[in-house]
């Protein structure tokens, strides 16, 4: 179109031109002086054959700059979203816990954190199991803790505990059995105390919560059972 447009222009100037022949001749001077003018307005450096078409420097970077904010906004709110994601409750299955409503077990639910490293503690679905607390984070499975639990059937006086803040845990993994967690156990507070911790989560939550244990429980006598003969 811009090759065709100013052939259409010459040609419409050419017809005025003849119906003003027989004019005076100063006319025509003035007329041809308008013209080359009006030439000079339509020749647009740039190739653009409409001037509204045009934009200032300034209209141009505020036009690009309105893209990049809007970017920019989603960009934050993705970062927002995500540190405040939406998360359900947890759900947990019951298991023999006959202890879960001691005391022991009711002070150590009541002094428990409300965060563990990046876990937020979470609601539970109901009706929840007695003695049960878990935490959760936007990915990946929930830490699980449980109190007033059945003695181990892998705790004997064979087995190798570790102390972790004061506290002596025995630890069972869950590789054996499909599982990417493994599962401490308090065996020195009088009442058995399970934490389920997912694969990859690092120390922290095991440190934090035998600093709890610590503050709230006094340490008891460890009750092994006897190591079985074959």
């Amino acid at each position: 179109m811009s090759a065709i447009l100013p052939i259409h222009r010459h040609a419409l100037r050419s017809d005025k031109t003849a119906d003003r022949l027989d004019q005076d001749p100063s006319e025509e001077l003035s007329m041809a002086e308008n013209t080359s003018t009006a030439d000079n307005a339509d020749i647009d450096p740039d190739g653009d054959d409409d001037p509204s078409e045009r934009r200032s420097p300034a209209l141009i970077a505020t036009a690009i700059a309105l893209p990049v904010a809007l970017i920019v906004g989603v960009v934050i709110a993705a970062v927002v979203a995500g540190n405040n994601p939406e998360l359900s409750p947890v759900a947990l299955g019951p298991v023999p816990a006959p202890a879960a409503e001691s005391p022991a077990c009711v002070s150590l639910l009541g002094a428990l954190p409300d965060k563990i490293d990046d876990f937020t503690k979470a609601e539970l679905v109901e009706p929840a199991p007695a003695g049960a607390a878990a935490w959760q984070r936007s990915e990946g499975e929930p830490i699980v803790l449980r109190c007033g639990l059945d003695r181990p059937s892998e705790f004997d006086q064979a087995a190798a505990l570790q102390v972790v803040n004061g506290v002596q845990w025995f630890q069972v993994s869950g590789t054996d059995i499909g599982l990417a967690a493994s599962t401490w156990f308090a065996v020195d507070r009088g009442e058995y105390i399970g934490i389920t911790i997912p694969d990859g989560t690092g120390p922290t939550p095991i440190q934090e919560i035998s600093d709890t244990i610590t503050a709230t429980l006094e340490q008891k006598p460890l009750d092994p059972a006897p190591v079985a003969v074959p």
